[in-house]
């Protein structure tokens, strides 16, 4: 298929056969497998995932490419859902879905989010993203990149970064650097935070304005710095610390606090 890459859509489309071999061994597909890739574009990973699946789940908004899609493969092998995959209910295909993609760049980060929303649903995911968005991921308090998605997926995710991906790999080449990502939930049992809603809100508010101490950070949502200071303190928190300093664990007894106060 001649298909020029759309700006809108964030379309870069993976052409070596290397990577391409490489990401489908780190997702090591099984024949029933419950299956559903993000923004299939042209087949490179299509193609090869159908050779080893029964049947695969693809979420695709680009019109021309879902019409060369049904030609293009058996109707028994996939299931085409043309929609944005920020508004794509993932959790109606079932239960231990796998997600993998080359997910637009433009978007990667709300839709990592979207699938957070998603979790219960989820075994794992493998994704092709820009490299940059990696380095945040897996950051470490101290680290610059260090932030919201640091913290907010590190809390309910294994992540393991697998390979660095040049731009030539890709037509058109992007920009940037890339990289492969495989993301696993974590285990209930492994989670303290009573609620992520609650997590996500504090992990927000501290990031919103990340070079303030949290005690000036957070104050919002205590109505005043002194407020804030007696939370931070009796939930163990130096308050005149930054967020960036913070191991996951005191975001998460800082949310835990909130609910034990009723703020």
């Amino acid at each position: 298929m001649k298909h020029v890459a759309k700006k809108r859509f964030g379309q870069n489309f993976l052409t070596d056969q290397g990577v391409i071999d490489s990401l489908v061994d780190a997702i090591s597909p099984k024949a029933d497998d419950l299956m559903v890739e993000i923004g299939p574009g042209l087949g490179a990973l299509t193609k090869p995932l159908l050779h080893k699946l029964d049947m695969l789940h693809v979420v695709e908004v680009d019109r021309d490419i879902i019409d060369w899609m049904q030609k293009e493969y058996a109707k028994k092998s996939i299931t085409i859902h043309n929609s944005d995959a920020l508004k794509f209910d993932f959790g109606s295909l079932g239960k231990n879905l796998r997600v993998v993609g080359n997910l637009p760049y433009n978007i990667s980060t709300p839709i990592l989010f979207h699938l957070l929303d998603n979790v219960r649903h989820i075994t794992d995911m493998h994704f092709m993203l820009q490299k940059e968005v990696v380095e945040r991921m897996v950051a470490t308090p101290g680290d610059t990149d260090f932030g919201r998605i640091s913290v907010m997926l590190q809390y309910r995710f294994h992540i393991e970064w697998l390979i660095d991906v040049p731009p030539e790999s890709f037509d058109p080449a992007p920009k940037v650097q890339s990289a492969v990502v495989r993301l696993i939930p974590k285990d209930v049992s492994e989670l303290h935070a009573k609620k992520l809603e609650k997590l996500s809100q504090v992990v927000q508010t501290a990031f919103s304005q990340r070079r303030k101490m949290l005690r000036s950070a957070l104050s919002s949502r205590y109505g005043g710095s002194a407020p804030a200071e007696e939370v931070l303190s009796s939930a163990g928190i130096d308050p005149t610390l930054r967020g960036e300093a913070l191991e996951i664990s005191a975001f998460v007894a800082i949310a835990r606090r909130e609910i034990e106060i009723g703020s």
